[in-house]
C-alpha cells in the first residue's frame, strides 16, 4: 500500500471518528500517532507525541489567540453589545424589519472586537431577540439574523480564524485583516437586503416600531464610540506598524479592559467569568491545534500534498474548476464539522494545491473564512443555529433552519462575488 493511499484512509478515518462525536482533537492526534507509526514504525511514535505537542503551542505568534479572546470576553462583560444593538437601531430601527438590521449591523461592530462567531450570537441573542420578540418579529426572522450576522464574527477583524490561518501558511496576519475589511462590509450589506426582501415578500415577520426600542436607542451612539476607537486603534496599529499582531491584541486586551473599569462592570466576579472563559476558550483552541499538529506530521510523511499537487500538474486541469470543486467540499464538510477544526485538518493539504493552481494565498484564507461561516448556519449542524436555539428556550430547531435559507442564499452570492472578483478583497491590502 502506497503512502498517498494511507494519508487517504487516515483522513477518512479522521472524518468518521468525527462523525461518531469523538473530539475533533482526539480524532486527529490518534489517527496522526496511529497512520505515523504504521509507516514509520511504533518504536518513534514516543518521539512524535513529546515533540509534537510542544512544537504545536510554544511559537511566540500563538500568544495572540488568548490576547484578541480576552478582548472579545472583557467588551462582551463590559455592555457594549447593548450599546452597539442601541447605536444600530437609532440610525434604521424606525423601518420596517429594523431591527433585524439593527441586529446585523451590531453584530458587524461586535464582531469586530470579539472575533468569535459564537460570543457574538450568544451575546448579541440575549440583547437582541428580547427586543424583537416584544416588538411582534417572528421567530424565524428574529433567529436566523442572530444566527446569520454571529458569522460576521468569524470574518471581520480580528478574526481568530484568520490568525490561525495565518499561522499555519506564514502569511501575514495584518494583511488577512485588512484583506477581510471590504468582504465583511459586503456580508453585512447582504444579509440587511435579505431581511428587506423577506419583510417585502411577508410583511408579518416584522412588526411595528414599539416604544421599548426607542428608549433603547437613546444615548447609544455616544456609549458606543468606544468600540469604533478600539477597532481603529488595533487594526489601524497593526496597518500602519505600530504594533505587532501580537502587540496589537495585548494592547485590544487592555483597551476593552479599561472600557469595563470606566463602566464600573470590572467587579471581583466578572474578572472571575472573564478569566475563566479566556482560558476555557483558549485551551479548547490549543487542545485542537495539538491534535492536528500530529495529524500534519502523519499526512507529512505520507506525501499526500505532494502527490496532489503533482497529480493536478499532470491533468492540466482548469483551476477554476478545481477552485470549485475545493470549495463544494468545503461546503460539505461545513455542514458537519466546526470552522476551526475544518480548516486545521485540511489546509495541510489543500493549501499547497491552492498555490500550484496560481491563486493568491491571501484572497484564499478570506475565501476560506466565508465559506466556513457558511458552515455555521447550514443545518445539520450549523453550531450558530444551535446557539442561538439556546439562547431563545424552548424553540423548535425548524423555526430556525426555516428562517436561515434567505441568509444562505446571501452567503453564496458573496462567495461568487468575491471568487469572480478577487480585487474586492485584494485592494486594501495592496493599498495599504
Amino acid at each position: 500500500m502506497s503512502d498517498p493511499l494511507i494519508g487517504i484512509i487516515g483522513f477518512v478515518a479522521a472524518l468518521i471518528l468525527i462523525a461518531f462525536r469523538v473530539p475533533i482533537a482526539v480524532a486527529l492526534g490518534v489517527v496522526g500517532a496511529i497512520g505515523f507509526g504504521a509507516i514509520n514504525g511504533f518504536g518513534v511514535v514516543g518521539f512524535v507525541l513529546g515533540s509534537g505537542v510542544f512544537e504545536a503551542i510554544f511559537p511566540y505568534t500563538l500568544s495572540v489567540i488568548p490576547l484578541f479572546l480576552l478582548m472579545g470576553v472583557a467588551a462582551s462583560r463590559s455592555g457594549l453589545s447593548t450599546d452597539l444593538f442601541g447605536a444600530a437601531n437609532a440610525v434604521v430601527g424606525r423601518f420596517r424589519g429594523g431591527l433585524a438590521i439593527a441586529t446585523i449591523g451590531a453584530c458587524a461592530g461586535f464582531g469586530a472586537i470579539c472575533g468569535s462567531s459564537m460570543a457574538t450570537v450568544a451575546t448579541m441573542g440575549r440583547v437582541a431577540l428580547p427586543e424583537m420578540r416584544a416588538a411582534g418579529y417572528d421567530d424565524r426572522l428574529s433567529t436566523a439574523s442572530i444566527a446569520a450576522a454571529g458569522t460576521l464574527g468569524v470574518l471581520i477583524p480580528p478574526s481568530i480564524l484568520l490568525v490561525i490561518y495565518g499561522l499555519l501558511t506564514e502569511q501575514s496576519i495584518g494583511k488577512l485583516f485588512s484583506a477581510a475589511i471590504l468582504p465583511g462590509v459586503l456580508s453585512t450589506v447582504l444579509y440587511s437586503l435579505a431581511v428587506v426582501a423577506q419583510v417585502r415578500l411577508n410583511p408579518k415577520l416584522a412588526g411595528p416600531l414599539s416604544s421599548r426600542t426607542k428608549l433603547l436607542s437613546t444615548g447609544s451612539q455616544r456609549r458606543a464610540l468606544p468600540v469604533v476607537m478600539l477597532f481603529i486603534v488595533v487594526i489601524g496599529g497593526i496597518q500602519v506598524g505600530i504594533f505587532s499582531p501580537t502587540e496589537a491584541a495585548a494592547v485590544g486586551a487592555g483597551g476593552a479592559i479599561l472600557i469595563a473599569v470606566f463602566r464600573r462592570a470590572l467587579t471581583k466576579s466578572v474578572i472571575g467569568m472573564i478569566a475563566r472563559e479566556t482560558v476555557e476558550m483558549t485551551g479548547v483552541i490549543f487542545f485542537i491545534m495539538i491534535g492536528a499538529a500530529l495529524f500534519n506530521v502523519f499526512l507529512e510523511t505520507t506525501g499526500l500534498p505532494q502527490f496532489l499537487v503533482k497529480s493536478i500538474e499532470g491533468a492540466s486541469l482548469n483551476p477554476l474548476l478545481v477552485l470549485l470543486c475545493v470549495l463544494a467540499f468545503y461546503v460539505v464538510l461545513g455542514c458537519f464539522m466546526d470552522a476551526l477544526s475544518m480548516i486545521l485538518l485540511t489546509i495541510p493539504f489543500v493549501f499547497p494545491v491552492i498555490l500550484t493552481l496560481g491563486y493568491d494565498p491571501i484572497w484564499f484564507g478570506v475565501i476560506i473564512v466565508t465559506v466556513a461561516e457558511l458552515g455555521l448556519i447550514t443545518p445539520p449542524i450549523g453550531m450558530n443555529l444551535f446557539i442561538i436555539q439556546g439562547v431563545a428556550g424552548d424553540l423548535p430547531s425548524h423555526t430556525v433552519m426555516r428562517g436561515i435559507l434567505p441568509f444562505i442564499i446571501a452567503d453564496i452570492i458573496r462567495l461568487a462575488i468575491l471568487v469572480a472578483a478577487p480585487q474586492i478583497v485584494l485592494w486594501l491590502p495592496s493599498y495599504l
